[in-house]
């Protein structure tokens, strides 16, 4: 069983950023594939961005290509989503999910098995 717990949530400014961070205790870090996802207010959880177990391969939504950074420290037990150039419309919660061992690439919410509790981030115009 693993637990997530996010962080680094606030408010920002249009084309400011912010860095996320998700704590992972209570299973192998280094075995389950990580990812972030938001959720905008009346939406559906939207996927944002995977890292693969090693950490040596992502992909990111093309919503956020080129703007987003997502990455982990094994070490750490910590995955990170760097948010760059932020939109007001990109206003929602954020969550991290984890996904035990199997393909890595995986975009969905259904095929996640744990998450964190979410963290809020407003972009103000």
């Amino acid at each position: 069983q693993v637990q997530l717990v996010e962080s680094g949530g606030g408010l920002v400014q249009a084309v400011g950023s912010l860095r996320l961070s998700c704590a992972a205790s209570g299973g192998t870090f280094s075995r389950v594939t990580m990812a972030w996802f938001r959720q905008a207010p009346g939406e559906e959880r939207k996927f944002v961005a995977v890292i693969s177990r090693s950490g040596g391969s992502t992909v990111s939504a093309d919503s956020v290509n080129g703007r987003f950074t997502i990455s982990r420290d094994n070490a750490k037990n910590t995955v990170y989503l760097q948010m760059n150039s932020l939109k007001p419309e990109e206003t929602a919660v954020y969550y991290c999910a984890a996904a035990d061992p199997g393909t890595w690439y995986r975009t969905q919410t259904s095929e996640y098995d744990y998450w964190g509790q979410g963290t809020q981030v407003t972009v103000s115009s």
